[in-house]
């Protein structure tokens, strides 16, 4: 799931246009820890999934969207 987020964010915040710093001014969040999430490598919180949302224009779902790199499991 941090993968999925990560590569989520970082597809969203290229679209947008966006630098990393410029969503760290919008979302009140350090670029240091942007950077970590879209590494894969934070565990963002709900709240901060929506932060994270509201800077770039979208929705907490956009970042949890299933995208073409996560192959569906079987059960």
């Amino acid at each position: 799931m941090r993968r999925l987020v990560g590569r989520n964010f970082a597809r969203l915040r290229r679209e947008k246009g966006l630098t990393q710093e410029q969503v760290e001014e919008r979302s009140g969040l350090s670029q240091q820890y942007l950077s970590g999430l879209e590494r894969g490598q934070r565990n963002p919180t709900v709240v901060t999934l929506f932060e994270v949302a509201q800077a770039l224009g979208a929705t907490p779902v956009d970042l949890i969207q299933p995208d073409d790199a996560e192959a569906p499991r079987k059960s």
